[in-house]
């Protein structure tokens, strides 16, 4: 792994811009299962572009990165490539509405609700209306409560207070609350320091912003694909089966994009591209994560090689449905995953580097 003073650091521009990218995508709350508002806003930027995108029957979108590509072609052709990224993020939904008028909560996806406590939120009900309030411990004054501090964090300790003057569970179906309503959190997502970006749901709106940016480098003939090349955007991949079905025949290489684990005992850090060999589901494959290694190198990119523990990616679920491809997973540094996130530009730079080289490769 190169240290970050031995690169120069290339696509810097575009990675600024792509963060401005990741800036509009969070804002607009995609829990898994409540993706339409995403899809709406991806398919009208690549159609822009002059793309012909189209949408599976389960949600999420595939284009060809080929302006004279028919839509929803079922055949790909010999030898394709397809870029995953997934634009579901974990969230919450209401599980009951208690006696008092609080809801009890419900998480999607794998989402610690430690990392909800004190989080301002949305509600959204099955017919479109919204209402403010905040996810916090029952009974949480320190001078009422003095176990406020070691109580678990769970679906039985924490609940969500609504903004709205309600005493009972009658005053909360009144204004159209039900179980089963999606609840989301804000993302709180703002430019920092020295290049950083922080946001909650980076993972994976940073990768999806990153497809974006380099399908807008092939629309404008900048970047010249040496085979066949697709974008996949995923809407149940926090839940396990995004990539699982609709993809054209004919992909042999499918690579997810998502986001680069920062821990303890890994060399992945925010302003490196990470490579994942092995995650949950077992190693992924020998050759593709090579030649990856190896653009990476000749790119002179700063990266790293690590294996994550407690990881599943689109990959996989493509793979456990059935598909004969090589699959392959790669991703920026995302600190705090989970939880309020970071990535940093240089981090963003190296891998648009590596998907501008493997597109033209």
């Amino acid at each position: 792994m190169a240290t970050k003073d031995q690169k120069e650091i290339k696509n810097l521009d575009l990675a600024q811009k792509a963060m401005r990218e990741m800036m509009t995508i969070c804002q607009i709350p995609s829990p898994t299962g409540y993706t339409h508002n995403v899809e709406a806003y991806l398919m009208e930027r690549l159609t822009s572009m002059g793309f012909h995108p189209w949408q599976r029957h389960k949600g999420g979108i595939i284009c060809a990165l080929d302006k004279n590509a028919q839509p929803q072609s079922g055949k790909a052709g010999e030898n394709a490539l397809m870029l995953s990224a997934h634009i579901d993020t974990l969230g919450l939904m209401v599980r009951h509405i208690k006696g008092n008028g609080r809801l009890r909560l419900t998480a999607l996806g794998g989402y610690p609700l430690n990392y909800a406590e004190q989080e301002n939120v949305k509600v959204i009900t099955r017919d479109g209306r919204e209402y403010d309030g905040t996810v916090r411990l029952m009974n949480p004054a320190v001078h009422a409560s003095r176990d406020s501090g070691t109580r678990a964090r769970d679906d039985a300790n924490m609940e969500l207070v609504l903004d709205e003057q309600v005493h009972n569970r009658e005053d909360v179906e009144a204004l159209g609350i039900s179980a089963g309503d999606f609840v989301v959190l804000d993302p709180r997502t703002q430019l920092a320091g020295d290049g950083f970006l922080k946001s909650r749901h980076l993972d994976d709106k940073a990768s999806s912003a990153m497809l974006l940016a380099l399908a807008e480098e092939i629309a404008a003939g900048r970047i010249k694909p040496s085979r066949k090349l697709y974008v996949m955007f995923t809407n149940y991949e926090e839940v396990g089966h995004g990539a699982a079905g609709g993809i054209p025949e004919g992909i042999s290489d499918l690579l997810a994009v998502d986001m680069g684990v920062v821990g303890d005992d890994l060399d992945t850090d925010e302003y490196c591209l990470s490579i994942c060999a092995k995650d949950s589901s077992g190693p992924y494959n020998f050759f593709f994560t090579n030649e990856l290694i190896e653009l990476a190198q000749k790119n002179d990119l700063r990266y790293a090689v690590d294996i994550y523990p407690f990881y599943g990616s689109d990959a996989a679920a493509a793979l456990h449905s059935g598909l004969d491809i090589r699959h392959a997973l790669i991703g920026t540094g995302v600190a705090a995953s989970h939880g309020y996130e970071r990535v940093h530009q240089e981090g963003v730079a190296n891998t648009l580097s590596l998907l501008f080289a493997l597109a033209e490769a």
